[in-house]
């Protein structure tokens, strides 16, 4: 058994220290499957996983047990052997938020290596993923009616000289009783409308999964805890794609890591709502292994989970009547539940709420814990290290603003790196630097070679620390605060946008000499792209011609920017490298001070960097009667603020 009923949660630094003293567990999985399987073999009958398709049908959610879920999984990884899924082949998926998903991520590991691929990506881009990875199989939607995915994908199966199978998940399965008929010849006629996939095997699902043994992997395959479990692509969308690979023995101990901080708070009796897209290590591990690893029950919310229609507006609705304890989201999700009154539903059965990916405005934070009385844990973490690295402790003192402490056995520190980006020195208390990270959840690397360059640093202890590109600080009593970004990326309402993906683009312009892509802070979105153009000498365009042409380019919605602004020249620093600081404190002073007038306050805003704090906007009032106004609208926002005036 890998938790006891009574384990609590972690309440401080002295927890940390307490478990670690006792060592990692000796009898942890060697594999997800394992892991997964071991809770099926505890708890047989218990709920592991339920899903509802639509809001309004989230009354009657189909239901797995453990017993029937795991069995579920051995059906569809032995479906993926017989396609010839070896412990080195990937299966690729394409797909929405459906129990498939979860069937094929775990099937797909035990088999060989799961691919997760973000399914609003364009069709050049999954291209480049699927041969970059050399998939084998890819699973993805058959055509139904109000779907686009087959579509998309029917042109890029030949551009995949690897792929060998394709397996269709055909959502009227998924729709139940009287409505399955009209559902099915709905999904005929849609396929009628489109070519048949060509080059390949073509599958379905459902019918192919039913056709397998659930009772064991008939490879006979002996999962080892080194042999690689997941690919997920990570740091931008242009140029190759950079891949991170991760091993079983990563995500095992994440997921034990995850589930030993919240103790009985991620257990039997909880439930945990799951909305974020499935392609993200965060709803994989914090709604899926974690809680499947601890005997929970994970209730999947349709398969667009927070951007179904209704959902947010009827959230309270769900948790009342399926008696949620534990959400994890980004901060845009909680702003929006902010607009949605509780009224009458009963909410006392919530306990936390995760949030992760962007900072969380000081605002938010505290209206929401003050309207609904629940617990928001943020924390940080990151592909790379397979999910999450620090969380504030449920117990204990959570710092607004704070990323928290470091989970236990998740080594982190804050080091002192030179222009090359070599070890100097581990930073002092409150000093800004490198955030580098250690331990058995680290992965393993990028599958392109090139991209493991100067990623990991030599600390003189015998150990790889990982250099995540992020700056912090740690203060006296353990806990971690972000500062700012050294590799730059954007990060709008949780999606990771490389500036590289906006640049490269604009740069194919003829009129573009120097483009530049920044974060412009944003109350609702965290951050929002913003591009800035130096054009060629003698040479016009006008910035509605370039937001026309980077919106054209730009495959991923969300990294298409909100303006293109052209300036004379681009900052640049003594040596002549373009300093992108002064880019960002110039969307800071624009986003506060718009924001500020907007409330009827007059202020000057002055955007610079601070040593504790990174980006620090100092406002100076016209009326110090207005700094509660101030004080209120800047809490909007998650940048370091001072009024002055």
């Amino acid at each position: 058994m890998l938790w006891t009923p009574k384990e609590r949660a972690v309440s401080g630094l002295n927890d940390v220290t307490a478990i670690e003293a006792a060592g990692m567990p000796r009898d942890l999985p060697a594999s997800t499957y394992e892991m997964i399987g071991r809770t099926a073999r505890q708890r047989p009958h218990a709920k592991a996983l339920s899903f509802f398709l639509s809001v309004d049908g989230h009354a009657r959610p189909e239901s797995w047990s453990y017993r029937r879920f795991f069995r579920r999984i051995t059906q569809t990884a032995n479906l993926f052997h017989s396609l010839g899924v070896g412990k080195n082949d990937v299966v690729a998926y394409v797909l929405p938020n459906l129990p498939e998903t979860h069937f094929t991520i775990w099937g797909a590991e035990a088999a060989g290596i799961a691919f997760a691929i973000n399914p609003m990506l364009g069709a050049e881009t999954i291209a480049e993923l699927l041969n970059a990875a050399e998939a084998k199989v890819l699973v993805t939607l058959a055509p139904f009616p109000h779907t686009d995915l087959y579509e998309k994908l029917q042109g890029v199966v030949a551009q995949v000289p690897s792929l060998r199978h394709v397996v269709l998940v055909n959502l009227a399965d998924r729709v139940r009783g009287i409505k399955n008929l009209p559902a099915r010849w709905l999904q005929r006629r849609e396929a009628k409308r489109h070519k048949p996939m060509t080059g390949v095997g073509v599958h379905d699902f459902g019918k192919a999964v039913d056709a397998q043994p659930n009772d064991r992997l008939v490879s006979g395959r002996s999962i080892s805890p080194g042999d690689f479990s997941s690919y997920f692509g990570t740091g931008g969308t242009t140029g190759t794609p950079k891949i991170a690979m991760r091993r079983h023995a990563n995500e095992v101990a994440n997921a034990w890591m995850a589930g030993r901080w919240l103790g009985q708070g991620l257990g039997p009796k909880t439930t945990i709502f799951s909305g974020l897209p499935l392609f993200h290590v965060n709803a994989v591990t914090v709604s899926g292994l974690a809680p499947f690893a601890r005997g929970a029950h994970v209730l999947v919310g349709t398969p667009q989970g927070y951007r179904a229609e209704g959902l947010i507006q009827h959230f309270w609705d769900i948790v009342d009547r399926h008696r949620v304890t534990l959400f994890n989201g980004v901060p845009t999700l909680f702003a929006a539940l902010l607009q949605v009154p509780i009224g009458s539903r009963d909410v006392s059965s919530l306990e936390f709420a995760l949030c992760g990916a962007a900072p969380m405005p000081v605002e938010v934070f505290k209206t929401f814990q003050e309207r609904t009385g629940l617990k928001i844990l943020e924390g940080y973490g990151m592909t790379e290290s397979t999910c999450v690295s620090s969380v504030n402790p449920p117990l204990g003192d959570r710092r607004v603003g704070s990323i928290g402490l470091h989970l236990p056995f998740q080594q982190m520190k804050i080091v002192i790196v030179d222009d090359a980006g070599k070890y100097v020195r581990d930073a002092a208390v409150d000093e800004i630097g490198v955030v580098a990270l250690a331990g058995p959840n680290m992965f393993a690397g990028y599958r392109t070679e090139a991209h493991n360059q100067n990623i990991w640093l030599e600390l003189g202890d015998g150990q790889r620390w990982f250099n995540s590109g992020d700056l912090g600080r740690q203060d006296a009593d353990g806990y971690f605060w972000l500062t700012g970004r050294k590799k730059e990326l954007i990060i709008r309402g949780g999606h990771n946008i490389d500036p590289a993906s906006i640049e490269d683009p604009l740069h194919r312009h003829p009129s573009v000499e120097l483009a530049a892509a920044v974060g412009r802070p944003d109350p609702h979105s965290g951050e929002v792209p913003i591009a800035y153009v130096q054009l060629r000498p003698g040479l016009h365009a006008t910035e509605a011609e370039l937001l026309a042409f980077a919106h054209a380019e730009i495959g991923e919605r969300a990294a298409q920017p909100r303006a293109v602004r052209i300036i004379p020249e681009m900052p640049l620093t003594a040596v002549g490298k373009l300093f992108k600081p002064k880019l960002r404190w110039m969307e800071v002073e624009s986003a506060l001070t718009d924001a500020l007038a907007t409330a009827g306050v007059k202020a000057v805003v002055v955007a610079a960097e601070d040593k504790q704090r990174g980006t620090l906007a100092t406002v100076t009032l016209a009326d110090p009667a207005q700094a509660a106004t101030a004080r209120e609208v800047l809490g909007r926002f998650a940048v370091a603020s001072e009024i002055t005036g």
